[in-house]
């Protein structure tokens, strides 16, 4: 289900709950309402409302990537970055990391499955984002 975009800051700065695999309904409501938006790419599920932490990444093809629980381990390559968010108003500078490697559970089967993956450039900064939506910083 397509859900509305939160912008209150106190939704958006609590700190995220872990997700459950019984929290499939809320990552499918993300994929949704990111998919619905036009040229959005990524989203977290306190940005619908929902303080779990969850994270939905989509590429140009519509091909979508969904994070239980994401955490960076490490970063390389840091630099300022000039971002913008769907549900804040303006840009604020951050550092980010040109490749990290991210720890997150998958969705398979109705059980979590625990990953590790290296992600780079775009997708690293989208991923890093969405970590710090989920950690309840405000960007």
């Amino acid at each position: 289900m397509i859900k509305e975009l939160v912008k209150d800051e106190a939704i958006l700065s609590t700190p995220c709950e872990p997700a459950t695999a019984a929290d499939a309904e809320i990552a499918q409501d993300l994929v949704d309402t990111l998919l619905s938006i036009e040229d959005a790419a990524c989203l977290a599920a306190n940005q619908i409302g929902v303080t779990k932490a969850i994270c939905a990444l989509a590429d140009d093809e519509g091909n979508t990537l969904v994070m239980y629980n994401p955490k960076v381990l490490f970063g390389m390559g840091a630099f300022k970055a000039e971002e913008s968010c769907l549900t804040r108003e303006g840009s604020v500078r951050v550092t980010r990391f040109v490749k990290i490697k991210v720890a997150y559970d998958e969705l398979v089967d109705g059980e979590f499955k625990p990953r590790k993956r290296d992600f780079v450039e775009w997708p690293a900064e989208l991923i890093q984002h969405m970590c710090d939506h989920c950690q309840g910083k405000l960007v």
